[in-house]
Parts: structure tokens; C-alpha cells; sequence
């Protein structure tokens, strides 16, 4: 199973909205067919690792990451391809979330003789498709915060210098987190400061990127200058606004590709609820927010972060009036900080990175 969850993490950032599953068959103590889940339309996990074990999947025992389809989507259901396979026992890490399978591939499998066997490495298994197991429950994205500080806590300088803070290897791993998200959000500010690409610019884990995700501006009041960098780099762009922009604005922008979003204003500010909804709607599971502060500290105050990813690295800027991370409302009192659950530490170079979830209270009383 560990090797199937590896496989799994292969088809991170290349399958959604369908879910990053890893599959492989043994046969008299030989793996004899494995494979990941390919591009929407193409095969899935289970399909690629029958092909690939051909007659040798027959009395074999089938180790899989997420349980099969038993429906027909893009593809035909990977239950009755196991079963004509001849495929003896099932090893299932987790069940599947969507309402169409849901407990109902297992049952298929053992209606058939097939002996299943479930849970091994289920954690793993379920964060490798935390994005894809919100969408299909609650049709809006999987929402990670992500942010580079210095060890006081600072993004930028007082006059808002901010490269780099974080070294090489912390930066090549936040564009693997770009690669494996289906959108990176950020504020208007951070485009009008720092004038991003919001590009991938890394190899994926399975060779070299073809494809770049969807990127968000939250713009309340329609700041986002013509001539900034983002709109000359590959992918698709979204202007999410919090106010009606006058015909000639919107010509300007659609004549540079970006799609335009209208959405009520709450207290001056794009409605993020309502940009969460449209962004499911339009089949995106995942997104990485990248700031700034405003952005970050109102996605905390309403309580729809689900994780949080933080890059510390070994430097003071200082300066009271240096940008922070995370701005908004906060707490009054530091009993009420928003606390993270499965926190993990790593060493990447010279920096830390922190990883949590938001604790469901957090969420719960903000929703």
C-alpha cells in the first residue's frame, strides 16, 4: 500500500477534479501490474495496472489507494473490470466520498467473491485527496493558506522588499504546492507590490509541467493594473471584483484573456463565500492563497482556511511597520487564536516548514 499511495501522489496536479489514486497488483509475491490515475477521460488507476498485469492479474491481489467506481462516468466502472480480471482480494485504503460510490464499490467486489480488506494507511490516503474529498461532499474548494515569514513574523520589509526571505529549497517546494493546486488566489496588493507570475516553474514529480493553475485576483475595487506580468504568462486568469466594471474596463481585460468575475462587496470587500462557490462550480478542488495579509486575515476571520502551510526562515527584518503575514480582524484574546491540529515540522535547507489544519471549532464558529 505505501508503494500504491506513492503512485497516487504521481497524479497530483495532472487528474482533477477526479481524485489522485495509486494501484498495483501482486502475484505470487511479484508485483505484477501498477499505475496511477490518468487525465480526466483517460484511464484510472485500477484500469492501468490490469492492463499492465494482463493474464498475470487473474488469483492476484489488488492493492488501491482510494475504492473503485462502481458508475459510469468518463470511463466505465473499475469495479467490473477487477472483477472480469479475476482479481482474487482487494486492499482498499479509504472509501470514496462521492455519493455514486460510497461504500457501494466494496459491496460490489464482495458480492462477486472478492475478499476486500479496508483501511491500511487511510490518513495517508485521505490527505493525498484532502481537495478532491471536500469538493465531492461540499462543492467548493479544498482552501490552503500559504505564507513565507522571517522568524519575527515579518513577509516584507518597511519598504516592501520581500526577496527572497525563504531560500531555494523552500521556494522550489511552493511551487510544487502551486503544481498540485487546481487555483492560487491572491489580493489585488500583491499584484500592484510585487507584480507576480503565479506560474509553476518546476518540474512535477512525473516530468515536466503541462499545465499551469487557474489564477485568482481578489480585487474589491477594480485596482489591477492592464500591464501587469501575470496576464503574459500560459494558463487561464480570473478577476474576482467586488464591483460592476464599465464596459470599456471589461473589453480591456477579456482582450488579455482573463475571465471577469462580478461578486457582491461585504463590508467593502469581495464576497470570499461567494468566490468559493463559483470557484467549485467551475471544478476547481483545490486552491493555494498566497496573500497578502488582507486576503490571508479575512479567509481566518470567516473561518475558510482549511490548512495552513508557513515557510520560517532564520532572519529578523523588525520594523513596526513591515508587513505581516496575516492581517484582518484577529482575536481580542489569545486564548481564542485560531489553533492548527496535525501540525508536522520540516527542515527544508536552512528554513522550516510548518503544516496544520485549522481545528474544526475554528471553522465551526466562523461559518
Amino acid at each position: 500500500m505505501a508503494q500504491a499511495l506513492s503512485l497516487a501522489r504521481l497524479a497530483l496536479g495532472q487528474v482533477s477534479p477526479n481524485p489522485a489514486v495509486g494501484a498495483l497488483i501482486v502475484n505470487n509475491d511479484e508485483i505484477v501490474g501498477q499505475g496511477y490515475t490518468q487525465p480526466p477521460g483517460s484511464d484510472h488507476a485500477e484500469i492501468v495496472a490490469l492492463k499492465q498485469a494482463s493474464e498475470r492479474a487473474r488469483g492476484g491481489v489488488m492493492y488501491v489507494t482510494l475504492e473503485p467506481c462502481c458508475h459510469y462516468g468518463r470511463t466505465p466502472p473499475c469495479t467490473q473490470a477487477i472483477i472480469a480480471a479475476g482479481i482474487r482480494e482487494v486492499y482498499l485504503a479509504t472509501l470514496d466520498a462521492n455519493h455514486l460510490v460510497s461504500g457501494r464499490g466494496k459491496e460490489e467486489l464482495e458480492e462477486a467473491g472478492i475478499k476486500v480488506h479496508l483501511g491500511e494507511h487511510e490518513a495517508e490516503a485521505r490527505q493525498i485527496n484532502e481537495g478532491y474529498l471536500k469538493f465531492i461532499t461540499e462543492g467548493t474548494p479544498f482552501v490552503t493558506a500559504k505564507f513565507a515569514i522571517s522568524l519575527d513574523g515579518k513577509i516584507a520589509t518597511r519598504s516592501g522588499d520581500s526577496k527572497w526571505i525563504t531560500s531555494e529549497a523552500a521556494r522550489k517546494q511552493a511551487h510544487q504546492l502551486r503544481y498540485i493546486n487546481d487555483a492560487i488566489m491572491v489580493g489585488v496588493n500583491t499584484v500592484l507590490i510585487d507584480d507576480p507570475r503565479l506560474t509553476v516553474r518546476c518540474n512535477s514529480k512525473s516530468g515536466t509541467v503541462n499545465k499551469q493553475p487557474l489564477r485568482v485576483i481578489v480585487d474589491s475595487n477594480g485596482h489591477t493594473p492592464l500591464t501587469a506580468r501575470l496576464f503574459a504568462e500560459p494558463g487561464r486568469t480570473l478577476l474576482a471584483l467586488g464591483r460592476t466594471l464599465r464596459p470599456g474596463e471589461k473589453a480591456a481585460f477579456t482582450r488579455l484573456g482573463a475571465e471577469i468575475l462580478e461578486l457582491p462587496s461585504i463590508d467593502g470587500r469581495v464576497d470570499l463565500r461567494g468566490l468559493l462557490k463559483a470557484l467549485g462550480e467551475r471544478g476547481i478542488t483545490s486552491v493555494l492563497v498566497e496573500g497578502g495579509g488582507i486576503l490571508l486575515g479575512s479567509l481566518f476571520d470567516i473561518g475558510l482556511a482549511d490548512k495552513v502551510i508557513a515557510f520560517i526562515a532564520p532572519i529578523i527584518i523588525g520594523g513596526k511597520e513591515a508587513r505581516t503575514a496575516v492581517a484582518g480582524r484577529g482575536v481580542d484574546n489569545v486564548v481564542d487564536s485560531l489553533r492548527l491540529d496535525r501540525v508536522t515540522v520540516e527542515g527544508l535547507g536552512e528554513d522550516l516548514m510548518v503544516c496544520g489544519y485549522m481545528a474544526a471549532k475554528n471553522r465551526d464558529s466562523n461559518s
